[in-house]
């Protein structure tokens, strides 16, 4: 390549960096986090309080095996 090929094709990347890096920019501004899609979409929902209630106890029944400080 020559130099003018090269200086050309600079350039363009150098646009492109800049054009890709404002989209980034504005679309970080502008998606929300995955957590606020979900937020709500198991409330008043008898099967997920069953699912925590089952979680809680499991988790519970590993606390009572160990004394408080072996936890730790």
């Amino acid at each position: 390549m020559s130099p003018s090929q090269v200086e050309e094709r600079l350039s363009k990347l150098e646009a492109e960096v800049t054009q890709l890096k404002l989209s980034l920019v504005n679309s970080a501004n502008t998606v929300k986090p995955w957590w606020e899609n979900i937020v709500g979409t198991f409330a008043d929902d008898p099967s997920f309080e069953e699912a925590i209630a089952i979680g809680r106890e499991y988790r519970q029944s590993y606390k009572d095996l160990f004394e408080p400080s072996e936890v730790e």
